[in-house]
C-alpha cells in the first residue's frame, strides 16, 4: 500500500503531500533498527536476567537460535516486500495475505505493542537520569519529569526530516556499541576470569538446562523493532534493494552483538560467578564489568551511555510508531490528518505530534498510579510488547505464506513456501514460551498477565470493527501495480 494518494492535474500546490521522501541507504536503516533494539540496554538489563532466569551461563546461545529463526522469516518478509510497497509493514502484509479485517486488527495491535514499549522505555529513561543525577550530588526528582524531558526532544526530532534522526541515532549507536565493544575486547584480551573463556554456550546439555523457554523469551526482546527495515521504504534510497540488504543485516548485527557481548559478560566471571552475580546485583553486572577489565572510567561511560541507548531507542520506536499512524490516516482507518507529510521537512508531522501525546498520556497515567519505573512500569510494559510483537510476526509468516500461494507472484520454493514455513514453526514455538512464561515477565502474577492478553486481544478485535464499520478503510486496488490505494471511493 503506497501512501500518496493520487492528485488529479493542477491541483499538486494546493494540496498537502501524502508521501515521505529520504535518500537512507541499508546502513542508515540498519542504525534506525538496531537503535531500536537499545544494544546497551539489553547488555545492561536483559542479558542478566537471561543469565539468572533463564538456563544461565548458556543463554548467549539463546541469540543464535532467535537469530537462525527470524532469519528464516525474514526471507519471506524481503520476498514480498518489493510486492508490498509502503510503510506500514506487518500489517500491510497480513492486509495483502490473510484480509482487510486481519490486517487492521493487525495495525492496532501494532500500535498498542509499540506503544508499550515506548512507555517501558520511559520508565526506564526517567530512572536512569535520575540515578545518573543522584549519584553525583544533584537533587532527586520524579522519574517522569526525565521522561516528559526526554519525550520533548524525540518529539522535536520526530517533527523533523528522517535525515536528521538517522543522524542523531548514528552517532548515539556508535557510542554505545563502541563501549561495549571495548569491554568485550577487554575480556577476550585477558582471558575472561579465573576458569577461562565459557564453552557453556557450546553445548546443548546447558543449553537445555535451567530455564531456555524463558531465556529465549528475554533474547527475542532484543530484536524488537527489526521490523523498521520496511518501515522506512517510502525514504529508502532503492528500496528493493536496500530493504533485504537493511533487514538481514540487521538480524546478523543485533545477533552476532548480543550473542558476543552476552559471551563476554558470561566469561568475564566464570559460569559460576556470572549466575550469582545476575541473581544478585543484574543492573550493576555490566557496570561492574566495565569496571574490572577496563577501569572505573569505563563503567562511569557505560552510566552516561545507557542514558544514549535508552534516548536512542525512544527516538526510534517513535519514527516507527508516527509512521505506522501516517500509513492507516493515508488507508483511512485513522483520520486523514495523520496522514499528511511536512511540505518542508517531509515527515509525517501531525502523526508524530499525536504519537507524543500518546506517550506523554501513558507516563501520565503511570505516574498518577503511582507505579515504580523499573518494576513495573518498564516490566509490566515489556510483557505486554513481548507476546504482542511475536504475535505479529506470526500473523506476518503466514499472511507470506498465503500470499504466495494465492498470486504465484513468486515462484521460488524456498523464498516463499520452505524458508517463511520453517520461521513460522519456530515463531509458533516462541509465541506459546512467551505466553506460558507472561505472569513471569509481569511479576508472577497470573491476573495481570491475563488482563494484559485481553487487552491485546480486544485491541485486535477494535480493529477488525474498524475494518467492518469503515469498510472503505485500507482497501487495495490490484489493478495498478497490485499496490495503490482506493483514494477516490
Amino acid at each position: 500500500m503506497t501512501l500518496n494518494a493520487q492528485v488529479p492535474p493542477g491541483t499538486a500546490a494546493s494540496t498537502p503531500p501524502r508521501r515521505l521522501a529520504g535518500t537512507l541507504g541499508p546502513a542508515a536503516i540498519v542504525f534506525m533498527v538496531v537503535a531500536a533494539a537499545a544494544p546497551l540496554t539489553v547488555i545492561a538489563g536483559t542479558v542478566p536476567l537471561g543469565i539468572a532466569a533463564g538456563n544461565g551461563p548458556a543463554f548467549p546461545a539463546s541469540y543464535i537460535v532467535c537469530t537462525v529463526v527470524l532469519m528464516f522469516f525474514a526471507v519471506g518478509f524481503t520476498a514480498m516486500s518489493r510486492y508490498i510497497p509502503g510503510a506500514g509493514a506487518f500489517y500491510t502484509y497480513v492486509t495483502e495475505g490473510i484480509g482487510r479485517h486481519a490486517g487492521l486488527g493487525t495495525a492496532f495491535l501494532a500500535l498498542i505493542s509499540y506503544t508499550a514499549v515506548q512507555g517501558a522505555v520511559y520508565g526506564y529513561i526517567g530512572a536512569a537520569i535520575n540515578d545518573l543525577v543522584t549519584s553525583h550530588g544533584g537533587p532527586s526528582v520524579p522519574w517522569w519529569l526525565w521522561a516528559l524531558l526526554s519525550m520533548a526532544v524525540v518529539g522535536v526530532l520526530g517533527y523533523r526530516h528522517i535525515n536528521l534522526s538517522g543522524r542523531v541515532l548514528a552517532v548515539l549507536l556508535v557510542c554505545e556499541v563502541g563501549i561495549v565493544l571495548v569491554i568485550d575486547a577487554a575480556v577476550i584480551g585477558q582471558g575472561g576470569g579465573d576458569t577461562g573463556m565459557s564453552t557453556a554456550m557450546f553445548q546443548p546439555s546447558e543449553f537445555f538446562s535451567g530455564a531456555p523457554g524463558i531465556a529465549l523469551i528475554f533474547a527475542i526482546a532484543g530484536f524488537i523493532g527489526f521490523e523498521a527495515t520496511a518501515v522506512f521504504r517510502d525514504e529508502a534510497r532503492d528500496p528493493e534493494r536496500t530493504i533485504p540488504r537493511a533487514t538481514y543485516l540487521a538480524l546478523l548485527v543485533i545477533g552476532g552483538f548480543y550473542a558476543l557481548s552476552s559471551w563476554a559478560m558470561v566469561s568475564a566471571w566464570g559460569d559460576e560467578g556470572a549466575v550469582e552475580l545476575a541473581g544478585t546485583n543484574p543492573e550493576g553486572m555490566i557496570t561492574e564489568t566495565a569496571t574490572e577489565y577496563v577501569g572505573s572510567v569505563a563503567g562511569d561511560l557505560v552510566q552516561i551511555l545507557l542514558i544514549t541507548s535508552l534516548f536512542a531507542a525512544l527516538l526510534s520506536f517513535h519514527n516507527v510508531l508516527s509512521r505506522y499512524m501516517f500509513s492507516l490516516g493515508n488507508s483511512k482507518a485513522l483520520p486523514r490528518q495523520c496522514g499528511l507529510a511536512h511540505s518542508k521537512h517531509e515527515s509525517p508531522h501531525i502523526a508524530s505530534v499525536v504519537q507524543t501525546v500518546t506517550a506523554a498520556i501513558l507516563v501520565g497515567v503511570s505516574a498518577l498510579a503511582g507505579l515504580d519505573p523499573v518494576t513495573e512500569v518498564f516490566a509490566w510494559y515489556a510483557g505486554v510488547a513481548a507476546v504482542g510483537v511475536v504475535a505479529l510476526m506470526v500473523l506476518t509468516s503466514i499472511a507470506v505464506l498465503v500470499y504466495f500461494r494465492r498470486t504465484r507472484a513468486d515462484t521460488r520454493i524456498w523464498n516463499t513456501v520452505i524458508a517463511p514455513a520453517i520461521g513460522l514453526i519456530g515463531l509458533l514455538a516462541l509465541l506459546y514460551m512467551t505466553i506460558r512464561n507472561l505472569p513471569l515477565l509481569v511479576g508472577g502474577s497470573t491476573t495481570l498477565a491475563a488482563i494484559i492478553g485481553v487487552i491485546l486481544l480486544a485491541t485486535f478485535a477494535g480493529g477488525v470493527a474498524v475494518a467492518v464499520m469503515r469498510p472503505h478503510a485500507a482497501r487495495i486496488d490490484t489493478t495498478t501495480d497490485n499496490t495503490l490505494e482506493k483514494e477516490n471511493i
